[in-house]
């Protein structure tokens, strides 16, 4: 694809998988919506959580970050056509947020995405992740 910016088709993905490493080191798996804030020298991305339902609210991935701050985070366009296909990767360190400016930045920045946002409550933690490493793929 030509002028293929991996960095803005990832913040314009709808959605990513976030890896966590659990206690025993296995990765641990979630898809999130999330926002880029990006300058000339960093990219920190936001996740939250939301009030969607949830099976408990002792979430793995609060714990994984908490315990090791290294994560992952993928996204990827898939179409029938196969000349279209990428993928982009960033690997960084996580931090959980419970009030302050962060989460400030981080509800806003989703708000500003996701008009789902109008319907459903951000009231729970904050994650940040600075982006140490983007790796891509483009067909």
């Amino acid at each position: 694809m030509p002028g293929f910016d991996a960095v803005t088709e990832f913040a314009s993905a709808p959605t990513a998988v976030l890896a966590t490493l659990g206690s025993d080191g296995a990765p641990h798996l979630v898809p999130v919506v999330f926002a880029v804030r990006r300058d000339a020298e960093s990219a920190t991305i936001y996740t939250a959580v939301d009030a969607k339902r949830k099976s408990t609210h002792k979430l793995r991935r609060l714990a994984n970050i908490e315990r090791d701050e290294r994560v992952s985070l993928l996204a990827d366009h898939y179409t029938d056509d196969w000349t279209q296909l990428w993928w982009v990767r960033a690997d960084g360190l996580a931090a959980t947020h419970y009030s302050g400016e962060e989460m400030a930045t981080g509800y806003a920045l989703l708000r500003a995405k996701y008009r789902q946002y109008e319907r459903i409550a951000l009231d729970g933690p904050v994650v940040t992740i600075a982006v140490t490493r983007w790796s891509s793929w483009q067909a």
